[in-house]
């Protein structure tokens, strides 16, 4: 489904990506591990259209589209989870997940909304309050809320687990992978190596802008690499 390949980015005059390569299989979900300013965020708003790519490729479905702007591929199906969540703070939890469907003209946008009201009644509860009133977890689960309403079918999810509660991040990883069951694609950046490599079909880990190390999610969590180097082992 996602191609990625030799991709460079930079930041001015910092090259930040040095001809990355990854790929992503329909219905999978790979994770990308690596210490902070290894590039991971950078890549993720690379393929998501957000920052711009200097050579290289990105094909999605077959289809390449590293020339296209960010609200393009948004409708052809890739939505981004930014790190952080970047609700809309004054707007309404309702005015948030409505925003998340922009880019659609289907009659199908309240039975869609909802849906994430079932997968997140927190939300439901407060679909009236500013998003800036939610807790940390609650804006987790709109900012994914937001994603799934474009109806992608690959989603990018840059550390969904960041400053949270141990019960909401098993919370936030069982979502994730109830994503799998329902046929999405997810692209997932962690620094929860440990549990995201856990349930991942492959993963990757990046180093300084580059890929250093590929395999099996199972198989990097016994890579003695791996281990030392993010899983305090």
């Amino acid at each position: 489904m996602l191609l990625v390949e030799n991709l460079v980015s930079r930041y001015g005059r910092i090259e930040v990506l040095h001809g990355v390569s990854l790929s992503v299989a329909e219905g999978e979900i790979v994770t990308l591990v690596g210490s902070n300013g290894a590039g991971k965020t950078t890549l993720l708003r690379t393929i998501s259209g957000v920052q711009p790519s200097m050579s290289g490729s990105i094909r999605f479905a077959g289809e390449r589209i590293d020339a296209l702007p960010a609200h393009r591929r948004v409708a052809k199906g890739i939505a981004q989870v930014p790190e952080g969540r970047q609700v809309f703070a004054p707007l309404t939890v309702e005015d948030n997940l409505r925003l998340g469907a922009v880019t659609r003209r289907d009659a199908d946008i309240d039975a869609d909304l909802a849906e994430v009201y079932a997968m997140f009644p927190a939300l439901e509860e407060k679909r009236h309050l500013p998003a800036g009133a939610l807790s940390g977890g609650q804006q987790q689960m709109l900012a994914i809320g937001r994603a799934l309403m474009a109806r992608p079918r690959l989603m990018l999810l840059d550390e969904p687990s960041m400053g949270l509660a141990p019960r909401l991040v098993e919370q936030i990883f069982a979502t994730i992978t109830g994503f799998k069951q329902r046929g999405l694609t997810v692209l997932l950046v962690e620094q929860n190596a440990r549990a995201a490599l856990a349930i991942a079909d492959r993963g990757y880990v990046m180093e300084t802008g580059r890929i250093a190390i590929s395999g099996g999610g199972r198989a990097l969590l016994d890579d003695d690499r791996v281990r030392a180097a993010y899983l305090g082992v």
